[in-house]
């Protein structure tokens, strides 16, 4: 059975599919789910996040341009922007920790990206779950 990491680094993985416009990935999303050994509790986890991500993107999208700085999210890495918007839908609108989100979206970007995407990536959810904290 798969874990919340790999059923993140799947998600992780349609989002990236679709964001270089493959449009048609979210009907092999069930096929991918079930690949990568994702069943029961955590397929219903997974389907949650995938669908609460694209069904919220815009906003969680507006969310994270707040805190690029010298950014625009349409600038940076595709697999960069899809571990934000992940880790971003995660902290505003699911009740997981917020610690264990960015822990994760930290480990996601070690693995999958550059050396300098981890702190980044910190930087940028970091600012965004302070902010929920200060609402």
């Amino acid at each position: 059975m798969a874990t919340r990491h790999q059923v993140r680094e799947s998600i992780i993985g349609l989002l990236y599919a679709s964001d270089i416009g493959n449009d048609g990935i979210d009907k092999f999303a069930d096929d991918l789910f079930e690949e990568k050994k994702i069943r029961n509790k955590q397929l219903e986890f997974a389907k949650d996040l995938y669908g609460g991500v694209k069904e919220n993107l815009q906003s969680v999208d507006e969310e994270i341009n707040k805190y690029l700085k010298e950014w625009n999210l349409s600038e940076i890495g595709n697999i960069e922007r899809a571990i934000l918007r992940l880790g971003a839908y995660e902290i505003i609108y699911s009740n997981l920790d917020d610690a264990v989100v960015i822990n994760e979206a930290i480990e996601l970007a070690k693995k999958l990206c550059n050396d300098t995407s981890p702190k980044f990536i910190n930087g940028v959810l970091d600012s965004i779950m302070k902010n929920k904290e200060s609402k």
